[in-house]
């Protein structure tokens, strides 16, 4: 029996665990090709998305078997809130002004809100008033979409309520009021208020002039009002039908009275109410398939795990009723419903995509049959294409991804932000190394040019005016031992410094008086990347524009450009948030060529899509379902009020999105334990299926050799660490000359002295080095110097004064920013006086000396060893002296100069006692002190070390222990080792621990201290 030999109105429905789109087309074959191929082709189909149009026509070819085949129209209905394409009749579409672009929406609502903010009490830049505008569209949308009134706003918002809602309030009125008038102006019209208007206008002829063509739509539920009405014609049509997805015909009576908007069948149920048509008075698409039986108890038991909360007290019951009527068939319902179906609990996001790879490349073993990776999580879903082309195997995912992570996305938001801060190395270094810059150059010359730039120009404390670079290159470059070869190459990096402070300076020519408009400021900045991205030929700008992101990226920029007037004039610092944001906002489904047997889709893509395989993923709370949206212009009184739905209304949808394909015969849910390493809560609906199988004393059928191949995938077979390196040098390589600083680092640090002093390897300063510590202990240092040598009698009249501005002066010449200098006004101005006092304190009776060179030599197996020092203050007392070291941070402990682990102190003193500083002779030594300065709360404080008899016991103690550790290093085979002294790793910065791999081998606990022993 056809489905047009039923009477009117036609409402059907296919069974969730059946093949939607097969059943759909098998029943239209059935009913229309004994017609002949034109009954076939004047038939019209409307789908939900494109995909289901798609799929629909496939599944004709199938039918057919590879004979030609006259398909009929297929066309998507377009779900008014998810982005697809409406069905638009030409002539109907003819009588209403077009609809405004979604950029120019945008930018339009943005100006409207921004040119409002002084109403609304709101300072907006761009960025802010597109956000708060994209807020507003999707608020004017979902009005737009229930054909809600914006008419009586004001009667919604008690006088007693918060501000904020007070806010909203005016916002919203200025958008009803405002927004269409300037639709008007423009001679456009909203394209949601569009497909609205086209559903209503179709549905009112339908009825009034019924088509006489097969007209059947399937798939949809109706959620808005105007989609519900043009089905509704549909179903009254003479030869019309409406299918609907997986109506539950099961449930009872009662229980169906109490779905809520959080149900699956809400949205059916809200459908069929509308349409005034009984549930038991729509029928049954498809007869009973091969294997019917075992999908139609998964759909009981989905669904009956699903039922409304308020009908869950009698599950017990349920479940025995539901036994009892499988016994009729000789099969515990239970178990047939859950054969097939497994639950995947993994430990963390990672694993969950690994988990979801595996299984879809398992698939992939048997011929022919097909798989799909359904979830909400974008996130997800590109961790799973990623994994799988480890395999070769490409699978896009439909849910794209965001244009900031393309190439061009990057370089665009590069370009925007160099012009913020022109001199800011680190964006200078990225627009250089970014891989579609060519500067005109070809990849290898440019590549040598960008290194050099970088070495010797770019890295170190940022330089205040840009063409201090080019100075420093030029510095370098007049050094005498640099070669022909290398001024060269200094010489083209100047002049590719030139060529990107010109790049960037284009895109900085909008902003002449502080501000440009949005459209300007666009221009520039796609000038900016062709000049950055053009290569040797002028027009070649490589793949800046070509592929899905460079498409995209284009039209975002032609978008401000043409469309951008309603947005406010931009600074650079505004143009690049608005930048930002704009990318991010963006999604690129690059598409491309997938394996035809693999499909990665978000819930609402996988709609009346079926595979042999089904994985659904993200099955947490907040992700699937998410959490039900807040609405940020109105509270949920206002929204009962205005006639909207309430926010969970999307939970009930996403419910009915995870029961379809939940009833797939073969079908993993999968959840992760963590997520952004939190704990996470398996989806509500999880617990509900696991709570039923309980019920029934048995539990959730599971796949955990899934997990275990995630955990082995990447397994090593072996696990052998790296050993802890230990260089056994040649003795004639081994240093014979060391200051005193450098005796610190090799009883620490050994390694780093043999990469240092033998290998000759320097650290590189990093581009943009903060300047204020380093800047501040040569400052101190400096300060107390100049103070001492132009004052070494009697202090100044004025010595606060004098002592804060020549440590101003020397923070100055030490290269920190003008800006920041301000702070360090403030800090000497702070520590002057107790500097003054300490001055006063120290100098009665002493004879100064500062930044005095010494230097000690001794036999040693290998030969003579020296131990040089630069003392920073030397303060002689006739037969005796003390000693001085000047520290800006915290200085070394009283028991590590003891233990030997610290001896600056303690062999300066030794080279003083032994007459090593020039002009001094042999003198012994009183106190050794470190002077803390700091400038904060306590400004400065005298550390003592050592005084009196102890302090040349301590120097000879630490004179001894460099002999000992010089004699033990003349030994060939004494090693070089990392980290002697490991309990200075987190306290001291390890610039060669990478070379040495410490955190290879020192986190399994390999070594002890040799800091003491050695």
């Amino acid at each position: 029996m056809s489905f047009l030999d039923r009477a009117g109105p036609r409402w059907f429905t296919i069974p969730a665990h059946r093949p939607f789109i097969e059943d759909l087309a098998a029943g239209l074959y059935a009913a229309l090709a004994p017609g002949g191929p034109e009954a076939l082709s004047d038939a019209l189909v409307l789908t939900p998305t494109r995909r289901g149009a798609r799929g629909l026509a496939e599944a004709f070819l199938k039918i057919a078997g590879g004979r030609a085949l006259l398909l009929p129209q297929i066309r998507p209905l377009g779900d008014l809130d998810e982005g697809e394409p409406p069905f638009e009749p030409g002539d109907l579409a003819l009588g209403l002004p077009p609809a405004i672009s979604p950029w120019r929406r945008r930018f339009e609502l943005a100006g409207l809100v921004s040119g409002s903010a002084d109403r609304l009490g709101r300072t907006l830049d761009a960025a802010g008033a597109l956000e708060l505008a994209d807020a507003l569209a999707g608020f004017l949308d979902s009005v737009q979409i229930e054909e809600a009134s914006l008419d009586r706003l004001e009667a919604w918002v008690d006088i007693d309520m918060a501000r904020h809602w007070q806010v909203s309030a005016d916002l919203l009125k200025l958008a009803a009021e405002a927004w269409p008038a300037r639709l008007e102006a423009l001679g456009l019209m909203d394209l949601t208020s569009r497909r609205v208007a086209l559903l209503k206008a179709l549905a009112t002829r339908w009825r009034a002039e019924p088509p006489g063509q097969v007209l059947v739509a399937a798939g949809s539920t109706g959620t808005a009002p105007a989609a519900a009405a043009l089905l509704d014609a549909i179903a009254h049509a003479p030869q019309g039908a409406v299918v609907l997805p997986g109506l539950d015909q099961d449930l009872a009576d009662k229980a169906w009275a109490q779905v809520g908007e959080q149900h699956p069948q809400g949205a059916m149920k809200r459908l069929l109410e509308r349409a005034g048509v009984a549930r038991g008075d729509v029928l049954t698409w498809s007869p009973p398939g091969p294997g019917d039986a075992r999908g139609r108890w998964r759909r009981r038991i989905i669904n009956e795990a699903l039922r409304p909360p308020e009908a869950t007290a009698d599950w017990l019951d349920q479940i025995a009723a539901l036994q009892r009527e499988g016994a009729g068939d000789g099969v515990d319902p239970v178990a047939e419903g859950l054969s097939g179906l497994a639950v995947i609990g993994a430990r963390s996001e990672e694993e969950a995509a690994q988990a979801a790879a595996l299984l879809l490349r398992e698939t992939l073993e048997t011929p022919e049959r097909s798989a799909a990776l359904i979830t909400p999580d974008a996130a997800l879903a590109r961790r799973v294409s990623a994994r799988m082309a480890r395999w070769g195997i490409a699978a896009d995912s439909s849910a794209g991804a965001e244009l900031a992570g393309y190439p061009v996305g990057t370089l665009a938001a590069a370009m925007a932000r160099a012009a913020v801060d022109p001199a800011d190395p680190v964006l200078l270094l990225a627009l250089l190394k970014h891989p579609f810059a060519r500067l005109g150059r070809e990849p290898d010359a440019l590549a040598d040019e960008s290194r050099a730039l970088e070495r010797f120009g770019l890295r170190g404390p940022r330089l205040a005016e840009a063409d201090a670079v080019e100075r420093r290159l030029a510095e370098v470059a007049a050094q005498p031992a640099q070669g022909e070869e290398t001024r060269a190459r200094l010489a083209a990096a100047g002049r590719l410094f030139a060529a990107l402070t010109a790049i960037v300076d284009l895109a900085r020519a909008p902003y002449t008086g502080g501000t440009a408009t949005p459209a300007e400021t666009a221009r520039a900045l796609a000038q900016a990347m062709e000049a950055l991205a053009e290569g040797p030929q002028p027009g070649e700008f490589g793949r800046l524009w070509s592929g899905a992101g460079g498409e995209a990226a284009a039209g975002l920029i032609a978008a401000l450009i043409a469309e951008s007037e309603g947005l406010p004039k931009v600074t650079p610092a505004q143009f690049a948030d608005l930048v930002e944001r704009l990318l991010a906002g963006e999604t690129v489904r690059a598409g491309g060529a997938s394996h035809p047997r693999l499909r990665i889709l978000g819930a609402i893509e996988a709609r009346l899509v079926r595979a042999d395989v089904v994985i659904l993923a993200g099955l947490e709370e907040g992700v699937w379902p998410a959490a039900a949206p807040i609405d940020p212009f109105l509270s949920r009184p206002m929204r009962q009020a205005a006639g909207l739905p309430p926010p969970e209304r999307r939970i009930g949808l996403s419910a009915h999105d995870f029961a379809q394909a939940a009833c797939a015969p073969n079908v993993v849910l999968l959840h992760s334990e963590r997520r952004g390493g939190a704990p996470a809560v398996a989806s509500r609906w999880l617990w509900r299926l696991r709570t039923l199988a309980r019920g029934a004393r048995m539990d959730l059928p599971s796949r955990p050799e899934v997990l275990e191949w995630s955990r082995e995938l990447d397994a090593p077979t072996g696990f052998k660490p790296a050993p802890r390196p230990r260089p056994t040098p040649p003795l004639a390589a081994r240093p014979r000359t060391l200051a005193v600083t450098g005796v610190e680092r090799w009883i620490r640090d050994p390694y780093g002295l043999y990469a240092r002093s033998i290998l000759k390897l320097y650290p590189l300063e990093r581009p943009d080095e903060p300047i204020e510590a380093r800047a501040r202990g040569t400052a101190i240092h400096a300060a107390f110097e100049r103070f001492a040598l132009d004052y070494p009698d009697d202090l100044p009249e004025t010595p606060h004064q004098v002592f804060a501005d020549l440590l101003i002066g020397q923070l100055a010449a030490a290269g920190m920013p003008p800006a920041r200098l301000t702070r360090e006004r403030a800090l000497a101005a702070n520590v002057a006086p107790w500097v003054v006092d300490f001055e006063r304190r120290r100098r009665a009776g002493a004879q100064l000396m500062v930044e005095q060179a010494g230097q000690l030599a001794f036999e040693s197996p290998a030969g003579p060893f020296t131990v040089t020092a630069k003392a920073d203050r030397i303060e002689l007392r006739g037969e005796w002296a003390d000693v001085l070291d000047f520290k800006t941070g915290h200085p070394p402990s009283r028991k590590q100069v003891e233990s030997g682990l610290s001896p600056q102190l303690t062999l300066t003193a030794a080279i003083l006692r032994r007459g090593g500083f020039e002009g001094v002779g042999r003198t012994e030594v009183n106190e050794l002190v470190y002077v803390r300065v700091s400038g904060g709360r306590v400004p400065g404080r005298e550390e003592l070390r050592g005084a009196g008899a102890e302090s040349p016991d301590l120097a000879e103690r630490a004179l001894e222990g460099l002999i000992k550790r010089v004699a033990a290093f003349d030994d060939p085979a004494r090693p070089y080792l990392s980290w002697a002294a490991p309990q200075f790793i987190n306290q001291y910065p390890g610039d060669y621990d990478h070379l040495a791999r410490l955190w290879e081998w020192h986190v399994i606990g390999e070594g002890e201290s040799e800091g003491g022993s050695e």
